[in-house]
């Protein structure tokens, strides 16, 4: 089976987070696609099968099978432009009907989601206090004008706000334990972030839910944080930019354009690139 690897969210001609997409007449076994994910080795592979009027899609990570990725979903959007043309492409996933917009400019593919609908609620104290003792952060270290909340734009999400940029940057934690607390607490993603302004946001994503330390780029927990935001009434202006994996050494960019309308999806956009076998 040919897997595409394509690298989403990317920062011109490097960065972005490597995604797997497998374009197939029909899906392999659970088994085989769980086995396929783990040795393509990325945080998530896509699958997608034709309906006739559009894509039946399922996203896997080395570990488990996840309800929706933005990143795999910015990957595919590039592979079906490449192989049919620019276009908007229907995608219905395992709990939502989404589209991925797909537009090609040489080597730079172009891409645009439309998330599953959002919502937030506050997090419980003991969930932050677990999450704050898990990275050695303090209640000092959180910004307050950001309060710790669940986000959901297609995957569930714990949203935490931080006071610095150095915060950010010293995130680190045991692997073993936050796969644990994320499995517990059905969290696919914690995201931290760290609002430079009010439209440009720094932020981390341990997924260790998934077994991946970190996401260099996440497409659904941005989308997640763009209804976050609406929610909280943030001055978005109807649009973030966000700065992700840049301490990984992987700067990756992405946008999040937030209508007003309580609930509606996210667009989240910009540009893939096609990685060398």
């Amino acid at each position: 089976m040919n897997v595409q690897r394509i690298a989403a969210f990317s920062d011109g001609d490097g960065g972005g987070n490597p995604a797997g997409v497998l374009i197939a007449e029909k899906f392999p076994s659970d088994a085989e696609m769980q086995q396929i994910a783990a040795e393509v080795g990325f945080s998530e592979t896509a699958f997608a099968v034709s309906t006739g009027s559009g894509w039946r899609v399922r996203y896997f990570s080395p570990e488990s099978e996840v309800p929706f990725c933005g990143h795999a979903t910015i990957a595919l959007g590039a592979a079906l432009a490449l192989r049919f043309g620019d276009g908007v492409f229907p995608l219905t996933l395992n709990q939502a009907e989404i589209t991925v917009e797909g537009r090609r400019n040489g080597t730079i593919i172009a891409a645009a989601l439309q998330s599953p609908p959002t919502h937030s609620r506050s997090a419980p104290p003991e969930l932050v206090s677990a999450v704050l003792e898990l990275f050695g952060y303090t209640a000092e270290d959180l910004d307050p004008s950001l309060p710790p909340a669940h986000a959901h734009g297609g995957a569930d999400h714990l949203v935490i706000g931080l006071k610095t940029r150095k915060a950010l940057a010293s995130m680190q934690y045991d692997l073993n334990r936050g796969r644990s607390l994320m499995n517990r607490e059905g969290l696919v993603t914690i995201l931290l972030a760290y609002a430079e302004t009010p439209q440009l946001f720094h932020t981390r994503n341990p997924f260790a839910s998934g077994g991946v330390y970190e996401d260099p780029a996440t497409g659904a927990a941005t989308a997640a944080l763009g209804g976050y935001l609406r929610d909280l009434g943030w001055p978005h202006g109807g649009f973030i930019d966000v700065v992700q994996g840049e301490d990984m050494g992987m700067r990756s960019r992405l946008r999040a354009e937030i209508s007003p309308i309580p609930g509606s999806s996210i667009r989240v956009s910009g540009t893939a690139r096609i990685m060398q076998p």
